[in-house]
C-alpha cells in the first residue's frame, strides 16, 4: 500500500536526504579522498588539487570549502538567469549544505595502514551513497552539475551527462600532473564506484521485475495472483506462430522478492507454462513508487 505524502512532508523528506547526502559526501572528501590526494572529479576534485598546490596557505593549503565557494558563487546568478529559480533552488541548497559540512567536519585520521585500494573503495562508495541521496531529493551540490547545466544552454545538442563526463575527465587528468599516475589510477576507481553506487541508490528503490506468462490456464493463474499476491495482472492477446492458436499473455510487475512466489503459483497450476522474467529499471504508479514533482 502506498504512503501518500503531503507537499510539506515530501519537502521534509527531500531536504532530510539533502542534509544526510551532503554530509556523507563531505565525510568522503575530508576523511578518505583529500588526505590521500585522490581526485574524484567535480569541483571537489578541483578543491583537492588547489589545496595540494597551495601549501603556503595557512593550514597547509586552501580549504576545500573555500575553493568550493569561490567556484560556485559566480555561477549561481548565471544558473538562475538561464535555467530559472525552480531549477536552481535545490542546487543552491545542496551547495550551501555541502560547503557547510566541508567547513565544520574535522579531518579525522583513518587507520587503514596506507591501503590505497581500501581507501578508494570506501571513499568512492560513501561519495556515491551521498550523491545518490542528493539526486533522490531532486537536488545537486553545484559543481560540474551546475557547470554542465550552464554549458548545455550554449550546447543544447550535448546531454548534461556527456558534458559532466567531459569536465570530470579534464579534472582527473589535471590530477595526474599534481599527484602522479598511481594516485590518479586510484582516483579512477573512486570515480567509477561513485557513479555505480549513485545509480544503485536511485535504481535500487524503484527496481522491479516484469513477468510475461503464457499458459492455457491463464485465467486461473491470473485469479491466483490477484487473490494471493494482491498484484494487478493485465491480459494481452497473443498467437502462437507454430500452432496458429490464440493465447492470452499475462503481464504482471512485481518486486524482486515476489518472483519466487509468482513462479510457485504458475508451476502449481501449469507446469508447462512459459514464463519470462525481465528487469524493469523503473516502475511508477499504483502499487509501486509514486511519481511526485
Amino acid at each position: 500500500m502506498l504512503l501518500k505524502l503531503t507537499e510539506r512532508q515530501r519537502l521534509a523528506v527531500h531536504y532530510t536526504l539533502l542534509v544526510l547526502g551532503t554530509c556523507l559526501m563531505a565525510v568522503s572528501s575530508i576523511v578518505f579522498l583529500d588526505p590521500c590526494g585522490m581526485v574524484p572529479g567535480g569541483f571537489t576534485g578541483i578543491a583537492i588539487i588547489v589545496k595540494a598546490v597551495t601549501p603556503f596557505f595557512p593550514g597547509g593549503g586552501v580549504p576545500l570549502w573555500l575553493t568550493n565557494v569561490l567556484l560556485n558563487i559566480p555561477m549561481i546568478p548565471l544558473l538562475i538567469h538561464y535555467r530559472g529559480w525552480v531549477f536552481a533552488r535545490r542546487t543552491v541548497a545542496g551547495f550551501l549544505l555541502f560547503t557547510g559540512w566541508l567547513a565544520v567536519l574535522p579531518q579525522l585520521p583513518i587507520s587503514l595502514e596506507g591501503d590505497m585500494f581500501l581507501i578508494s573503495v570506501f571513499g568512492g562508495l560513501l561519495m556515491g551513497i551521498g550523491i545518490g541521496m542528493v539526486f533522490l531529493a531532486k537536488g545537486t551540490t553545484g559543481g560540474t552539475d551546475m557547470a554542465a547545466a550552464l554549458l548545455q544552454h550554449f550546447f543544447p545538442h550535448l546531454s548534461m551527462a556527456r558534458l559532466m563526463q567531459a569536465l570530470d575527465i579534464v579534472i582527473v587528468t589535471v590530477g595526474v600532473f599534481v599527484f602522479g599516475l598511481r594516485m590518479s589510477l586510484y582516483s579512477a576507481i573512486v570515480v567509477y564506484l561513485t557513479a555505480w553506487m549513485s545509480d544503485r541508490m536511485i535504481d535500487g528503490l524503484k527496481n522491479s521485475r516484469m513477468t510475461l506468462i503464457i499458459s492455457d490456464a491463464s485465467e486461473q493463474i491470473a485469479q491466483e495472483i490477484l487473490e494471493n499476491m494482491d498484484r494487478g495482472v493485465t491480459g494481452l492477446s497473443g498467437r502462437g506462430m507454430y500452432t496458429n492458436q490464440a493465447k492470452d499473455v499475462l503481464l504482471c510487475v512485481v518486486s524482486p522478492k515476489e518472483i519466487v512466489q509468482i513462479k510457485e503459483i504458475v508451476h502449481k497450476i501449469d507446469q508447462k507454462a512459459f514464463v519470462v522474467v525481465v528487469d524493469s529499471r523503473e516502475v511508477s504508479g499504483e502499487g509501486f513508487v509514486q511519481y511526485n514533482q
